[in-house]
């Protein structure tokens, strides 16, 4: 029996967590494996209910947990609050320092019946199979942050990047270690002609390659990196990266497989791994029935992987994902000519069926 906390958030995020719900009962069923799930507030509605983004009772309740389900936060109506409780700083990044998720693993992977809706020609990206492996706790975004007013009037903004040599070490052999279960191949994406940071990324990285005789480890700057996915991105495996880069990066290879509504990630590192798609809260279609839930279930699918040790029913989720789209079911971001669509729920429902039907 597993424990799972879970955080619907704001926007689709209720929406795409019920899908997700869904697919874990037909596990249950398929598996014969029981989950308990307890909801919990987190981000704009929390705010709105406690006036705290992470209330003390969705962070106790996330410790408890086996694993935590994270839908989507943020929205317009909150973006004018003070900055410690916008959903986004005061939710979500607290969140992930208190469960030590200090690895975000962000998969890119083209379903071949979703080749032809990638923007990028089919042979460029169909089979594309990457592994983002992004730093998730350092970096500028948890560097120190404030402004200064200048003698001369102007105002000044600072934001500090920066890294530990033990901060690097850890998120690497994450990366290193996937390489050895996939192709083989760690490349460390960074701007070392510029950052200092970035040169003791190279240093730290390049020395425990050493203890890694088995994976071929390359460089790459960050901007080349960015043209690269354009151009060929079925030469990259692992992709390792600071957390700013990373967050970029992510975001433009998912749109390689069609959709950012596609996407899901894992964030490890502490005993709690967390779980969400990438996509945002998407507020202009909540409630609507329209937002794919497929990212949220591919989460399902790494949290089955990577927190319950169930490598094959993971597998299987994955294969029900696949058998859905190869009958021509599409959600309204991923519709293509001939095809039939189908909302959220919908399409939750028909991967669960196929689920316990494989």
């Amino acid at each position: 029996m597993y424990t799972i906390t879970l955080l619907p958030g704001d926007g689709i995020g209720p929406e795409i967590v019920a899908g997700a719900v869904q697919v874990l009962k037909a596990v249950q069923e398929r598996a014969g494996v029981q989950f308990v799930t307890r909801e919990a507030l987190f981000g704009g509605c929390a705010y709105d209910a406690t006036g705290d983004p992470f209330p003390e009772e969705t962070q106790k309740l996330c410790l408890e947990g086996d694993a935590v389900l994270l839908g989507a936060v943020g929205g317009p109506q909150w973006d004018n609050l003070a900055v410690e409780k916008r959903p986004e700083i005061g939710a979500l990044l607290p969140l992930r320092k208190l469960l030590g998720a200090f690895a975000n693993l962000r998969p890119s992977t083209v379903f071949s019946a979703l080749a032809d809706a990638s923007t990028l020609k089919r042979e460029v990206v169909d089979g594309l199979d990457i592994m983002v492996v992004r730093e998730l706790t350092g970096g500028i975004y948890f560097g120190a942050k404030y402004r200064e007013t200048l003698p001369d009037g102007n105002v000044k903004a600072v934001d500090v990047m920066e890294y530990s040599t033990g901060e690097i070490e850890r998120v690497a052999r994450v990366a290193f270690d996937l390489a050895r279960k996939r192709n083989g191949k760690v490349t460390l994406v960074d701007k070392a002609n510029v950052l200092e940071s970035s040169r003791l990324w190279r240093e730290v990285v390049t020395s425990l390659a050493g203890e890694y005789p088995d994976v071929e480890l390359n460089h790459i700057l960050v901007d080349n990196c960015a043209m690269q996915l354009v151009r060929n991105p079925k030469q990259f495996d692992v992709m390792l990266t600071e957390n700013m880069f990373g967050d970029i990066l992510s975001d433009l290879a998912s749109q390689l497989t069609g959709s950012i509504g596609m996407l899901p990630s894992a964030s490890l590192g502490g005993k709690i791994g967390l779980y969400e798609p990438i996509h945002g809260s998407a507020p202009d279609i909540a409630g609507q029935n329209q937002a794919n839930p497929i990212a949220t279930i591919l989460s399902v699918a790494m949290m089955l992987r990577y927190s319950f040790d169930m490598p094959e029913t993971a597998g299987l989720v994955e294969q029900a994902v696949a058998g859905v789209l190869n009958e021509g079911y599409r959600t309204a971001d991923i519709m293509q000519p001939g095809m039939k669509q189908v909302g959220t729920r919908e399409m939750a429902e028909l991967i669960g069926v196929r689920l316990k039907l494989s």
